[in-house]
Formats: structure tokens, C-alpha cells, sequence
């Protein structure tokens, strides 16, 4: 059996958040790696997460198969880490979550790839009142069908350096003195963006079940609430939490989204009505973090590590106990 040094990866989407953590960690495992990405002139950041030309930013359009099927020419593994919070007219839910996600699992059947893991979301679901949501369901029934022993990983919302929740509301800490909280009751079971790095790395190393849905939460679960109160002591800006109804939320997002980077969607409201954690089938089905043999890592070990930006001082301000 080839080891790592002799295996190809072709990585869709391995310059963003998560992607770059993956090829961080296949690298070190040894595997050759082909950054697909819409512009290779920006991926530079991954080169040097390996060894002098282990990994190569390619250039690859999810939406051309043509284009997706020259990406995955001769790979052993693909890994698609592809997914958008908002639309615009070309980028919408349906071109890049399920067409998308489709061309990607065809190209890597027709390339004879051995393993295909693609990550969705937790709370996937056809019958979702957010189309974001509804996407990354129907992205998994044609990702099933045409690469039927694909490995799909669901995440919670995922925290670490460059996330997209904790970073965006410690802002929001620094700059007023109110959080505003869209779904106050709402659950979720945040997982540490390295955890999903690891559970990628595995499941291209084929340590899991292939054809199989693993659902990814973290140690805790924690409401919207409990979440922000966590924001409001690590920046230590003691700040206000008011309750935002989903009502005039949407309204506010009605606005919002039509901004060219829209801070907050209709969709994302809708999502918002929803908790995000990990199902009791899935616990039962031993399809979670554990199926990985990774025990998560906390909230409270890596928020100081970056949150810190946030303080009136950074990091010469103490962090409360």
C-alpha cells in the first residue's frame, strides 16, 4: 500500500479557513498537494505549509467540470472544502453547494480517486426554510450519487484563528457597547477549526466508515446567549446583550444583504431559528467527533489565543477570570 509521500491530493477550497488547516495537517503527514482554487495568485500562504513543492496552487473552477476533472487528474484523495455564507449572481447556493459538489464527486469517479471527503454543514436538510441549508442537503444526495463510498463530515460552527462568528462579533464588542443576539435561545456545539483539520486528514487516510454522514460538534453546547457572554469576557468590554426577534432581524438582513460583503442575510436569520448540534442518531450511530478517536478542544483553551485583538489594550490587558 503507497504512503502519504506517494499520494496526490487535490484539495478544493484549500485556501480558506478550514481548507488551509487541512492542507496544514495532510502536509505534515507527507501527502503531495494540489491547492484548487478559483485564483492561485492568492493561495501563496500554503506553499509554505510544506516542503519545497509538496503543495501547488492550481487553478480550478468548481462550477466547469473541465476544469474541476483537470484538477483531479491523477489524484489518489479529493477533498472538497468549497462553501459560501451569501450569494451574488454567479456564486449562488445551487451553483457552488450542489452543482458544485456534484462536478467534483463525477471528476473524482471518473478519475478513479480512491477516497472523496466533502464537507457540509451540521443541520443539512432538504425541508429547510434557508436555501444555504437546503443546498448543502442536495450537495450531499449528488455528491451519494455519483460517488456512492464518499465520506461527508457535518461541523457545527467552526472557532479558531480567522473564524468567521467569534471574530465577527468580537468586532462588533469593540466598536459598540451593545452585542445584539439573533436567536438568544438557540443552540450550537462549536468545534475547533484544527479538530475538523484532523477529522479530514483521517478520513482522507481512510480510518473511517466510507458512505457515511459524521456529524462534527465540539465539547460544549452552548445557546447564542451563553456564546456572546463568552465574547463579551474575552474582549472584556462587558458589553449589553439585547434580544433581537427573528422578525425585525429579518427585516434589518432584508437590508443588510444587499451590501457587497452583506454582514448578515434573510437566510442567515432563518438559519439562525434552528439549533446546531450534533443528533442523538448520529451519537447512537457512533458517527461523531469520537468515530475519530479525537477528543475536542475547548472553547475556553483557544478563544484567549486570538480574542485577545478585541480588548481595549490586546494583549496587555489581563483577561478576567
Amino acid at each position: 500500500m503507497a504512503n502519504a509521500s506517494e499520494k496526490l491530493i487535490t484539495i478544493f477550497g484549500g485556501d480558506g479557513f478550514v481548507g488551509t488547516q487541512a492542507v496544514q495537517e495532510l502536509a505534515q503527514l507527507g501527502y503531495r498537494i494540489r491547492v484548487a482554487v478559483r485564483r492561485p495568485d492568492l493561495a501563496d500562504h500554503v506553499k509554505p505549509l510544506g516542503n519545497v513543492g509538496q503543495i501547488v496552487p492550481i487553478q480550478a473552477n468548481i462550477r466547469n467540470f473541465d476544469s474541476v476533472a483537470r484538477a483531479v487528474e491523477g489524484a489518489d484523495i479529493v477533498i472538497n472544502c468549497v462553501g459560501i455564507k451569501s450569494q451574488t449572481s454567479k456564486q449562488t447556493f445551487e451553483a457552488v453547494q450542489v452543482e458544485g459538489a456534484a462536478n467534483i464527486a463525477k471528476a473524482a469517479k471518473a478519475a478513479s480517486v480512491k477516497t472523496l471527503v466533502h464537507l457540509s454543514a451540521l443541520g443539512a436538510d432538504k425541508n429547510s426554510n434557508s436555501i444555504a441549508v437546503q443546498s448543502k442537503a442536495l450537495g450531499e444526495e449528488a455528491v451519494f450519487k455519483a460517488f456512492p463510498n464518499a465520506i461527508i463530515l457535518r461541523p457545527s460552527i467552526i472557532f479558531g484563528i480567522g473564524d468567521g462568528f467569534f471574530n465577527l462579533f468580537g468586532t462588533i464588542s469593540s466598536i459598540s457597547k451593545i452585542l445584539p443576539m439573533i436567536g438568544k435561545e438557540t443552540l450550537f456545539q462549536p468545534i475547533y477549526v484544527g479538530d475538523v483539520a484532523k477529522a479530514i486528514s483521517l478520513a482522507a487516510a481512510g480510518k473511517v466508515k466510507k458512505g457515511t454522514i459524521y456529524e462534527l460538534g465540539g465539547e460544549k453546547i452552548a445557546s447564542m446567549q451563553q456564546l456572546l457572554q463568552m465574547v463579551s469576557n474575552e474582549t472584556g468590554r462587558k458589553n449589553i446583550l439585547i434580544a433581537v426577534p427573528f422578525w425585525f432581524a429579518k427585516i434589518k438582513a432584508f437590508f443588510l444583504q444587499i451590501l457587497p460583503s452583506p454582514l448578515l442575510t434573510v437566510d442567515q436569520v432563518r438559519q439562525l431559528e434552528s439549533d446546531n448540534i450534533v443528533s442523538k442518531q448520529a451519537i447512537k450511530q457512533k458517527r461523531t467527533i469520537a468515530a475519530f478517536g479525537i477528543k475536542p478542544t475547548s472553547m475556553e483553551a483557544i478563544l484567549p489565543t486570538y480574542m485577545w485583538r478585541f480588548r481595549l489594550h490586546g494583549q496587555f490587558d489581563k483577561q478576567e477570570a
